[in-house]
């Protein structure tokens, strides 16, 4: 079961990998074969409308408890792969550590 799953999962990484104009050429045969399936199908057609909703203008259809509710649930996942700072730690601009450059 757990292999079925890792599987599955790689073969969503290749398709939003794909949609994103990201994916290796060795890897092309095994997500074209995964968007022969209705899985994989349904799989681009959500990571396209994800890359629409993300390109696009903000609109009056969304209300500000939604953009609440978004916030609370993207700042609840987990960060994969950064290291999270110290409990109290400053955040850079806090501490001084990035200037930004300005030209007059």
């Amino acid at each position: 079961m757990e292999i079925l799953m890792d599987t599955h999962k790689k073969i969503r990484e290749h398709i939003s990998a794909l949609s994103d104009g990201e994916l290796a050429a060795s890897d092309l045969e095994l997500a074209f074969a995964a968007l022969r399936s209705a899985d994989g199908e349904q799989a681009w057609n959500t990571y396209h409308r994800i890359g629409d909703v993300l390109r696009a203008q903000a609109s009056a259809e969304l209300s500000d408890e939604f953009a609440a509710r978004l916030a609370e649930r993207l700042q609840a996942e987990p960060s994969h792969g950064k290291r999270a700072a110290p409990a109290g730690a400053p955040l850079p601009a806090e501490s001084g550590a990035m200037k930004v450059a300005t030209t007059s």
